[in-house]
């Protein structure tokens, strides 16, 4: 099994030959072990390799004057983390763990040699920045349309279609190392916010968070909640059909 499989898994990948995911594998210079809560890069850092995470989570996030955080992305096993940073050369927010998490770096001329030899694999690796744009502009219409219900309800909606897309779901339970906390600073609340609003989906029988788990009672009901399409996502099964790459 390459550390790689996780990559774009049930979001396209199935196009790539034995051949261009053997050169994705060679490009990895290393892999690293960071513990949980530790920034891997930061604002304004000069970068010349980008992170694929293999197991764990992280996020990227900005820090206000007040010292509160705002979370601009939940990552899980297979996404780039910040493959954006091979054209701008530098990031404009953080980059962090969110528990102990096993990354792989890829240096920038390594890309450099795959958009030279692997043309349809440059396309996929292009494809994963767009997914990421796609989600991002998801997350403002979540922040600046919905209520509490409707943000906390889509965010669990994100991740649990990513975490099925690459096998990560068990029956209807899936891993959500957030606090409280870290949950009002993806969805915009405060933590007694996003407290009385997990009770209240707990208590529904919508969705039960705790301890470092989801466990989803009905997914139907949920995604009313959060208004949530997954079409943004880009997945190769659903509703919204297979995607032509």
């Amino acid at each position: 099994m390459g550390v790689t499989d996780d990559f774009l898994r049930g979001r396209g990948r199935q196009v790539l030959t034995a051949d261009e995911w053997a050169a994705l594998e060679q490009a990895i210079d290393r892999i690293e072990t960071f513990p949980a809560r530790t920034a891997i890069t930061r604002r304004g850092d000069r970068v010349r390799e980008s992170t694929l995470l293999i197991e764990g989570a992280m996020c990227r996030y900005l820090d206000a004057r007040d010292g509160y955080r705002q979370l601009l992305a939940y990552h899980v096993p297979g996404d780039f983390v910040d493959m954006h940073g091979y054209t701008l050369q530098r990031l404009d927010h953080d980059v962090a763990t969110i528990v102990e998490s096993r990354v792989a770096m890829v240096a920038h001329g390594r890309i450099d040699q795959i958009m030279r030899d692997h043309p349809r694999l440059a396309k996929m690796l292009w494809r994963s920045t767009l997914l990421d744009a796609a989600m991002h502009r998801e997350w403002i219409f979540r922040l600046g349309r919905l209520d509490a219900a409707g943000r906390v309800a889509h965010f669990i909606c994100e991740v649990h279609a990513r975490m099925e897309a690459i096998g990560r779901v068990t029956g209807d339970v899936f891993a959500l190392p957030l606090t409280q906390q870290d949950i009002g600073e993806a969805c915009g609340l405060t933590s007694v916010h996003v407290n009385r609003t997990l009770r209240r989906l707990r208590e529904e029988g919508v969705a039960d968070v705790a301890r470092g788990e989801v466990r989803v009672g009905d997914a139907a009901r949920l995604a009313r909640i959060g208004e949530f399409d997954a079409d943004y996502l880009y997945l190769d099964t659903g509703p919204w059909g297979k995607i032509d790459v």
